[in-house]
């Protein structure tokens, strides 16, 4: 594969991610506006899009193929420590926040993401580096006059990225919070003041 033909992708994919940076970017841009784990999360965001965006033009103007990976592995690297701490701040947001509910006497509904939908993200985010090793893997090993098929290429990534999807639908499933019925309908969990969560 060409630099010019990796590059095009990496522009096409980082054009379309602008889906989750440009509401972080009105995030960073809002301030104080927003909590700060928020405006953390949106820094990793940003610059995990930057980092994509960087490899796209390191693609077209270096020679070696290092160069444009050792920035993407960068990008990827800060992106992942600021989520991490930006996690971190929000729990500690969130039991900012219980503790000032308690001292008032109410206890509020739970918010933000649940535990299942981080592991669901996070099965899908070591599926995706899962699947982008093992195209590089095969690409590598394809290159060669004997290697394997270049569809090999293609459909190995597919596959493990498919493994990965299915392990995240069974997770998600089986951590579904159950549902009662009531006259017909559904009706969702309730928490120990009668309030639907």
């Amino acid at each position: 594969m060409s630099h010019a033909v990796a590059a095009l992708g990496a522009a096409a994919l980082t054009t379309a991610g602008s889906v989750w940076y440009v509401p972080a970017l009105a995030d960073l841009r809002a301030g104080a506006d927003r909590p700060e784990s928020r405006r953390i999360a949106a820094a990793a965001c940003v610059t995990g899009w930057a980092g994509a965006g960087a490899l796209a033009v390191l693609l077209l103007v270096a020679e070696a193929w290092w160069t444009p990976v050792a920035a993407a592995v960068a990008g990827a690297t800060v992106a992942v420590a600021l989520r991490l701490h930006a996690a971190a701040r929000c729990r500690r947001e969130a039991r900012e926040m219980a503790g000032h509910w308690t001292r008032l006497g109410h206890v509020p509904a739970p918010t933000g993401p649940s535990h299942s939908r981080n592991v669901v993200a996070t099965v899908l985010g070591c599926g995706l580096v899962t699947a982008v090793a093992v195209a590089a893997w095969t690409w590598q090993s394809a290159s060669g006059p004997d290697g394997d098929p270049h569809w090999v290429t293609a459909a190995a990534p597919v596959a493990v990225m498919g493994v990965f999807l299915t392990a995240a639908a069974g997770y998600a499933r089986a951590t579904r919070p159950a549902t009662t019925a009531v006259g017909g309908g559904t009706r969702r969990p309730e928490n120990s003041r009668g309030a639907a969560l």
